[in-house]
């Protein structure tokens, strides 16, 4: 029973991985790519975003492997599993790149909403509270994100 509990969970947590390695990717080439009239502070507002990401990553390959799974770690397999879309750097202007992230986090805040949700119906305490901690951290990068949109 508890096997079979912690590989619906993984399984759920490897396809957040996936969105939340997308989300960082895009996040890192709008960083490189931004310009603009707040090239400076959009550059800086989404490397420290990068950098979250970064640790939200690790904490949830390693809450993975915590539960005796091994987590997706290729671009292959986030791809085939993500619910977000890549964007090219291209020629987009900073309101683009501002309003996709948004999107993105909200995206993945509805994601998180409904594997809280499964987490509780699989008496997961302890998974239940890392969703927490990741839809409050995705809920303030968002405002953080859209109070930058001009």
């Amino acid at each position: 029973m508890e096997t079979k509990k912690n590989e619906k969970i993984a399984d759920l947590l490897n396809i957040l991985l996936a969105d939340e390695s997308v989300l960082y990717l895009k996040t890192r080439n709008y960083h490189w790519n931004v310009k603009g009239p707040n090239f400076y502070s959009l550059h800086n507002l989404f490397e420290v975003q990068y950098e979250e990401l970064a640790v939200m990553i690790d904490d949830i390959a390693e809450h993975i492997r915590q539960l005796g799974h091994y987590a997706v770690a290729t671009m292959g397999d986030y791809l085939k599993s993500t619910n977000l879309l890549e964007t090219a750097h291209g020629n987009l202007d900073e309101k683009t790149m501002l309003q996709n992230l948004v999107n993105d986090h909200n995206t993945i805040i509805r994601i998180l909403t409904n594997d809280l949700g499964k987490s509780e119906d699989l008496k997961d305490t302890i998974t239940v509270d890392f969703i927490t901690t990741l839809t409050e951290k995705h809920q303030k990068m968002a405002w953080m994100l859209q109070a930058s949109i001009a």
